[in-house]
Parts: C-alpha cells; sequence; structure tokens
C-alpha cells in the first residue's frame, strides 16, 4: 500500500493481502472514534458492501471494530455505494462504510467512510481517521453495557428505491432498456427502479457469484451490453460498474455514450429548462475537449478539478453548481444526491431521452469526441516520476506540438501502482506516436 493509506477512493487493495481484516478492524473502531466522539450514547455506523468474495470476512472484522469502540453497526447486506450515502442521512446514521474495490478485479477491496451527512470525507479528516487506525490500540475499549452490537436489515433498500424512482419526472413506459448489473451492487435495484418507472427492461449480468463482478462486464466492458442493445432493439443500454457508483451507456446503434456526454446532454436539458445555476457544470482534467466546446458553444461555463468524484463534489458544494462528474460515468446530480450514484445517472438519462422524443443516437451527436487515447503503466512508485527530467522533456515536446488543438495529460493512478499517460487532439495516429514516445521514456527510466 502507498505511504498514504487513503487513496483518491477510500483504501484499496488485493483482498486479504494489502486490504485486510485487521485493516478493517482498524478502520471501524477508528471510524467509531471520530464520528462518534461528536454524539453522546453509541453512534451508529452502517455497512454496506458489493458481491466480491471478500466482502462479508471484511464486514465481519470492520464491524468488530466498531462495535469494540462501542459503537452499533447496521448492515444493509449488498447494495450500492450510494444507497449507504443515502440511508446514512436518511436515518441520522454518524457514519456509512461502503466495502468495495469499484471496478477493480473481483480479488481487490476496499474500504470507504461517508459522514453521516452522506458526503465523502475530506483529505483533512481522512488524515486524522488514518491517525487513529495508526493508534488505534490507544482508543478506549468499553465493557459491559456499553459494547457495541451488530445487526442486519436489508429491507432498507427499499428505501432507496423509492428515492431514486421519485426523482423521475416522467414515466419511462415505452422506452426499451438493456441493464448490465455489472454482477455487482445494483444486480437487484436498478432492474426494479426501471420496472417500476414503467420501461421495459431486459437484464443482463445480474448472477453473482463472488467472482464474477466486472468479469467482462459492466462499464468497464460494455461488448455485451453493446451486442444485447442491437439483438433485442433496445432504445439504450446501460451500464453500471461493481458498487453502482458509475453509469455508461450505449445507444440504439450499440455506439458508446460516456460520462461526457451523459453529463452534456443532462445539463443542456437543465439549461433550456433554467435550472442549471450560472450555467456551469464541474468536469475533471480527462473530460473530452469535444464535451467543453460543446458546452460552452451552448453557453456553458466549466469549472475543472483533478480526476475523483469527491473532488468534483467539492467544486460543486463550493461553486453552488448542481451537476459535475466524470468521463468514467461518475456523476453527481446535487439537486438529488451527495455522492455519484450510477441508478440516478441512469434515471436522469433516460428521463430526458423520454422527454425529448428523440433516439439516443441523435442526444448523444450533440458532442464531437475528439481522439483520445490512454495507456496505463505499472510502476515502481506512483511518486517521484514528475521531477525526472526526461520524462518532463518528453511531455513538453508533445505538449509543444499539439498546441491548442490537444493536450497532453500524465497522472498516477489515485487506487493502483500506475501511470496514466493521455493524449488528445484531431489526428489519432499522430496522438499515438505522441503517447508512445512518452510511454517509452517513462519504461527507460524505470520509475
Amino acid at each position: 500500500m502507498s505511504a498514504r493509506l487513503f487513496g483518491t477512493d477510500g483504501v484499496r487493495g488485493v483482498a486479504n493481502s494489502e486490504v485486510t481484516p485487521e485493516i478493517a478492524y482498524k478502520m471501524g473502531k477508528a471510524a467509531t472514534q471520530y464520528f462518534g466522539a461528536k454524539h453522546d450514547g453509541k453512534p451508529l455506523v452502517l455497512i454496506g458492501r458489493d458481491t466480491r468474495l471478500s466482502g462479508s470476512m471484511l464486514e465481519a472484522a470492520l464491524a468488530a471494530g466498531i462495535c469494540s469502540a462501542g459503537g452499533d453497526a447496521l448492515s444493509l447486506g449488498v447494495v450500492p455505494t450510494p444507497a449507504v450515502a443515502y440511508l446514512a442521512q436518511k436515518m441520522g446514521a454518524d457514519a456509512g462504510v461502503v466495502i468495495s474495490a469499484s471496478h477493480n478485479p473481483f480479488g481487490d477491496n476496499g474500504i470507504k467512510y461517508f459522514a453521516g451527512d452522506g458526503y465523502k470525507l475530506a483529505d483533512a479528516v481522512e488524515d486524522e481517521l488514518e491517525e487513529l487506525i495508526n493508534n488505534y490500540r490507544d482508543l478506549p475499549y468499553p465493557t459491559g453495557e456499553k459494547v457495541g452490537t451488530f445487526s442486519t436489515n436489508t429491507g432498507l433498500i427499499e428505501q432507496y428505491i423509492g428515492y431514486i424512482v421519485g426523482t423521475a419526472d416522467v414515466r419511462l413506459k415505452g422506452l426499451k432498456v438493456v441493464i448490465d448489473c455489472s454482477n455487482g451492487a445494483s444486480y437487484m435495484v436498478a432492474p426494479e427502479v426501471l420496472r417500476q418507472l414503467g420501461a421495459e427492461v431486459i437484464v443482463i449480468h445480474d448472477r453473482p457469484d463472488g467472482i464474477n463482478i466486472n468479469a467482462k462486464c459492466g462499464s468497464t466492458h460494455m461488448e455485451s451490453l453493446r451486442q444485447s442493445v442491437i439483438t433485442h432493439k433496445a432504445d439504450i443500454g446501460i451500464a453500471n460498474d461493481g458498487d453502482a457508483d458509475r453509469c455508461l451507456a450505449v445507444d440504439e446503434l450499440g455506439n458508446m455514450v460516456d460520462g461526457d456526454r451523459i453529463m452534456l446532454i443532462c445539463a443542456l436539458d437543465l439549461m433550456r429548462q433554467g435550472k442549471l445555476p450560472d450555467n456551469a457544470i464541474v468536469t475533471t482534467v480527462m473530460s473530452n475537449l469535444g464535451m467543453k466546446k460543446a458546452f460552452t458553444k451552448a453557453g456553458g461555463k466549466l469549472e475543472i478539478t483533478p480526476v475523483g468524484d469527491r473532488y468534483v463534489l467539492e467544486r460543486m458544494v463550493e461553486k453552488k453548481i448542481v451537476i459535475g462528474g466524470e468521463q468514467s460515468g461518475h456523476l453527481i446530480f446535487a439537486n438529488h444526491s451527495t455522492t455519484g450514484d450510477g441508478v440516478l445517472t441512469a434515471v436522469q438519462l433516460l428521463c430526458v431521452l423520454k422527454r425529448s422524443g428523440k433516439k439516443m443516437s441523435e442526444l448523444a451527436a450533440l458532442m464531437i469526441q475528439y481522439p483520445q487515447i490512454l495507456k496505463n503503466l505499472r510502476v515502481k512508485s506512483r511518486t517521484g516520476w514528475q521531477d525526472n527530467a526526461a520524462i518532463k522533456a518528453a511531455i513538453e515536446s508533445a505538449e509543444a506540438e499539439l498546441g491548442e488543438d490537444g493536450r497532453v495529460l500524465v497522472r498516477a493512478s489515485g487506487t493502483e501502482p500506475l501511470i496514466r499517460v493521455m493524449a488528445e487532439g484531431p489526428d489519432k495516429e499522430r496522438l499515438s506516436e505522441l503517447i508512445n514516445h512518452i510511454v517509452a521514456v517513462i519504461t527507460k527510466e524505470k520509475v
């Protein structure tokens, strides 16, 4: 694991090797101490998880840590990550904890916190929690009636389903939708939401076995969704990732509709209704230039942040902006939610599609996508390469050649030991040459 325990989205790594029951126990104890210190009595901490084999093991350890610190742990079972945020707020819990590695392979797992108000934590709060985790033996061990309890209530997910259905402003009757649940946390929730809204629903990858989460399915593997949409002559296909905080789509022709396009479609719809304050949205450095050009041409303004929906949300709150997100499909609708929500995003997109009376391919054509090439390099360390003279020179040379018609972005992954190298511009062949040169330099430097 990295020197800092928390990455861009909690703690994540190989289950039972990097993310161990011991770490889960410490994180449970630290969370109870931190969030419970502000309240009298026993703090309540909600726990949700995705379908990974290691999830129940880590949940047991996390709950033990919570109870040993005098907190009450309530398991929600297998639920989408945003359901934990919503229910923590609705139930007045002190915190929510999610056990998931999102889009990663099944062998990985992770743990991330939500505060009782449903928001992810700021870096400074995570630093405080990390200090408590590192010194967990010094935390109180209550005894007698002060020991916490562990219980389960999987029925609470019905409240989350009702809340998502309630965000729709139109019925979806007449739409044929294929939903890919990634064999993950949305496998029960997403189809039920769409059925309650009146859509004709075809469900794929909704048979989790603990190992098949994200396996050639979901938002990171769209091939089977594309084929299913074409085979069933559906109006649209929707894909979630393993913990269902992402949403990507394909149009009726099987073409990808990524997070940039989804955000543009929804933002322009809000703008037309006069419901987009200051005509502004928040995007990250990874958003396609085509989306930025299309939105500014329509009179919109963009706020740009580092990668990570946490940073997107911080800017949204700061600037009072109601929609923001990432190309990867993490979209936040601040009028409805405190975090990225793949099922909510699907509903909002489907409502725009239904009201427009257009085909999904027509809505997606609002944006001309610039070619964008991304390569990932596995490295020894995610830090230090920025100061390497040869790497800096290769990046600066590529940037100078592209000028204002493109860009180069090199950054470390927040969740894996990778450097991501991205180039964007009008000429895909030249982009590939530039990317390959930068990759060759990074490889040669053995960072």
